[in-house]
């Protein structure tokens, strides 16, 4: 079983290729989280993760998704990350989590992929995120067919910086900008509902027409990156940035 999570649609476009490669079934976490599912997940198959990461650690509510469910068959797991350069210090973390589960890690990887948290960074061009996603699908094929053949996926140690950016950074970056204060909508706004949809927590709620986002938000940015009218704006940071979505 193929477990993605995703805002922009890097982790999904790789997990379509991990499951078609390992011929295994692909779950959205997304979805489950909107549908508040805490049963039992099940899988012959080595468990597959794949999820992106937040200031050099896999997101919180991945995390805590995994604690909430069963997993249930397979005591194996690959856990495949998605960023634009850097780890951090997120293996140890995996590895903590997976000792938590009572579950083997089988391999961690990363796929370097387009930087889409435009929220603090600059946008990535079209062409330029055209060619990065053509650069690493070769490396997504190959590591698909090797969780196809059982092949433990070798695992390299962070560095000691590397620890420490996590251990500093991420306590911060939740602290201090994970929030959904704002989130806005511009006049281009149709009320489309997409918002709503996408919205994996399910923070957004369409009041007379216009969203309103609530207290509980990863930023995922699944929101503002895939609002079809590009409508949606946080604060000023992302004015004039276009928008980055993988389908």
């Amino acid at each position: 079983m193929v477990l993605y999570f995703t805002g922009t649609g890097n982790s999904r476009y790789a997990a379509r290729i991990i499951a078609e490669e390992a011929q295994d079934e692909l779950v959205s976490i997304n979805e489950l989280m909107k549908k508040d599912f805490h049963g039992t997940l099940t899988s012959t198959k080595p468990f597959v993760v794949v999820s992106p990461i937040y200031a050099w650690r896999m997101p919180r509510v991945v995390e805590k998704f995994l604690r909430e469910v069963t997993l249930d068959g397979s005591r194996e797991i690959y856990v495949l990350v998605t960023c634009e350069s850097q780890t951090g210090n997120a293996v140890t973390y995996v590895k903590e989590l997976c000792q938590e589960l009572s579950m083997t890690l089988k391999g961690f990887t990363a796929f370097y992929m387009p930087e889409n948290y435009i929220l603090m960074y600059p946008e990535v061009k079209e062409e330029q995120a055209k060619a990065s996603i053509e650069k690493i699908t070769p490396r997504i094929h190959a590591v698909g067919k090797e969780i196809a053949e059982n092949k433990a996926i070798p695992i390299k140690k962070p560095t000691i910086i590397a620890k420490m950016q996590t251990g500093l950074v991420n306590p911060i970056f939740y602290r201090l900008l994970v929030k959904a204060k704002g989130f806005h909508t511009t006049e281009k706004c149709t009320g489309c509902g997409k918002c709503e949809n996408l919205c994996p927590l399910n923070n957004i709620r369409l009041i007379d027409g216009r969203p309103i986002w609530g207290d509980d938000c990863t930023h995922c940015v699944a929101c503002i990156s895939g609002c079809p009218s590009e409508a949606i704006e946080y604060k000023k940071k992302t004015q004039g940035k276009s928008r980055y979505y993988v389908k």
